[in-house]
């Protein structure tokens, strides 16, 4: 199946496309539902959080200035999409990984019509269930080192929000890439340096994910999405790359 090479933002496209395709669409299953369901509950435990702050607010000012209200549920609204996008897809990633890994192979074999392992699935995916999640903290751990610097940047004007966005754009693009690099055995340093070779199309991917993350409903299919982007990125042109 030959497509032409895209931008990292046509690859998360395309992937939007790819998990719609015969064959592929049951692997996506449960990724999808874990996605939904994090979702759903981040959101709900932020509005409730949310409601007692503002009941909590109503007992300390006085009634004339309750119409705050009106200004701090946009506020708190904007800064749920972000905050649960941000925290909560990491926890998604986490419990969706072996799933994930699957779907990345399945996509694989869907685009090169090359099995990567030969067996039962299921048989398959219990026996990387352990390295798997092993790997995820992994990437949960580096992600967190790196978010200490970016955050106190975060409070030079202009400057630190750009920064902390292409920080983002950037632990993104190594989540999702290390699902068919993984599959492959692909090492944590071998993938960071092989995205650093093609930096200006990871970071555009990694931008589109977190882009997309932030739109209500489609961020729902944000991962199984971004999974079969990584992995066409990855036969297209980060495969074969040379390893400098």
């Amino acid at each position: 199946m030959a497509i032409q090479t895209l931008s990292g933002a046509g690859y998360l496209f395309h992937g939007m496309w790819l998990i719609t395709r015969p064959g592929l669409r049951r692997f996506v299953l449960i990724p999808l539902l874990i996605n939904i369901l994090v979702f759903i509950a981040a959101i709900y435990v932020g509005v409730k959080q949310f409601e007692t702050l503002i009941l909590q607010l109503h007992s300390s000012v006085p009634s004339w200035l309750q119409w705050l209200d009106w200004l701090l549920w946009p506020l708190f609204i904007a800064l749920l999409f972000i905050v649960v996008f941000y925290s909560f897809s990491l926890v998604a990633n986490l419990i969706a990984a072996p799933f994930n890994s699957l779907l990345a192979e399945k996509v694989e074999l869907f685009l090169t019509g090359q099995p990567l392992v030969q067996g039962n699935e299921g048989t398959q995916l219990l026996a990387d269930l352990f390295p798997t999640f092993r790997d995820e903290l992994g990437k949960i751990i580096y992600a967190l080192l790196w978010a200490i610097p970016f955050l106190l940047l975060l409070f030079v004007p202009v400057i630190g929000p750009l920064l902390w966005f292409l920080y983002t754009a950037w632990m993104l693009a190594v989540e999702y890439a290390d699902y068919p690099m993984g599959n492959h055995g692909v090492k944590f340093a071998e993938l960071r340096q092989r995205l650093r070779q093609r930096r200006g199309l990871s970071l555009s991917f990694g931008s589109a994910v977190a882009i997309t993350g932030m739109i209500p409903i489609i961020n729902f299919i944000l991962m199984p999405s971004a999974v079969a982007g990584a992995t066409t990125m990855w036969v297209r042109e980060l495969k074969n790359a040379p390893n400098i």
